[in-house]
């Protein structure tokens, strides 16, 4: 049952008692004012039949009648103690009642606090699970988005492309012989290399295209709406410049090659997965001829994206 309910009958029943009481109250007074009145009237009476010189019959008529006088005052003395007890149960019952009450409203307030406590702690719970998961999408060796965030802004800018017939372009990146880095210098030597390339790439981004660090030593590289095949071509061009030049660690001077290949959408696919992959097969194929960057499909194949 609902306490706030539950004490809202409670005083009602107890408003209903001490009407009751009040009413019992109010009955008992006019008959103890009709047995006053009767009173004075028998005492009067008799006064008046003692100076006239009351006989015996007369005397033994007043007497009756004071008796029956007495007995309707002891009738309301009945009826006022169940009055005062009426009204000593409604003390009772309201005192019972506030006691509840101020229980309820103590639990009332606990349970305040501990809602209030609950929701800062889901809030800080929340935020907690957001950082993280923001966390989740960034790279911890390099510091660029992986490639989670990547395939989540891949299907946006296909979503845009779609709906605004833009071209987009997606490099695979693959650092060659970076194996050899790592087995003679070290995988510390290694990470530096990835940080020096990524920081690079980074900083030459547009703010609508995405850089990420794919895995191991290859990164994936968004154009959002490159316009033309001679720009995406220019932007892969200054993308092998970028990585090729000289990397310094310490006293050691390392120079590092890309393989890239490239996707176009929508000639060489319609989803994320496929230019991805189909990335990834044009860069093989660059490594393949040493050709530095490469095209999935020959570039006459490409000759819509001409400017």
């Amino acid at each position: 049952m609902n306490p706030e309910n539950d004490s809202a009958a409670q005083s009602a029943g107890g408003r209903t008692l001490l009407k009751t009481a009040l009413e019992k109250n109010q009955d008992v007074r006019e008959k103890i004012e009709d047995c006053a009145a009767e009173l004075s009237t028998v005492n009067e009476t008799v006064k008046k039949e003692m100076v006239a010189g009351i006989t015996l019959q007369q005397a033994k008529k007043a007497l009756a009648q004071s008796e029956r006088v007495e007995d309707k005052v002891q009738d309301c003395a009945s009826k006022l103690d169940e009055v005062n007890s009426v009204l000593a149960q409604e003390i009772d019952d309201r005192n019972k009642l506030n006691l509840e009450f101020m229980e309820i409203k103590g639990k009332l307030v606990a349970t305040e606090n501990i809602l209030s406590n609950t929701q800062d702690v889901m809030a800080i719970a929340q935020e907690v699970a957001e950082e993280a998961k923001q966390r989740s999408l960034w790279d911890v060796a390099t510091g660029i988005p992986n490639r989670e965030l990547f395939s989540d802004r891949l299907e946006q800018a296909i979503a845009l492309a779609r709906r605004n017939t833009w071209v987009l372009a997606v490099m695979f990146i693959d650092l060659d012989r970076f194996k050899l880095v790592n087995d003679t210098y070290g995988h510390a030597t290694g990470d530096k290399v990835l940080q020096t390339v990524a920081q690079r790439l980074h900083r030459r981004v547009r703010g609508e295209d995405t850089l990420c660090r794919y895995g191991g030593d290859e990164f994936l590289y968004l154009l959002v709406n490159p316009k033309s095949l001679q720009n995406i071509q220019r932007i892969a061009a200054e993308v092998f410049d970028c990585i090729a030049q000289p990397v310094i660690i310490d006293d050691l001077t390392l120079t590092m090659q890309p393989s890239i290949g490239i996707a176009v959408y929508p000639h060489d696919g319609n989803t994320g997965l496929e230019l991805v992959a189909n990335a990834d097969a044009a860069m093989y194929r660059a490594k393949k001829t040493k050709a530095g960057y490469t095209l999935f499909d020959n570039v006459d194949d490409h000759s819509s994206l001409r400017p």
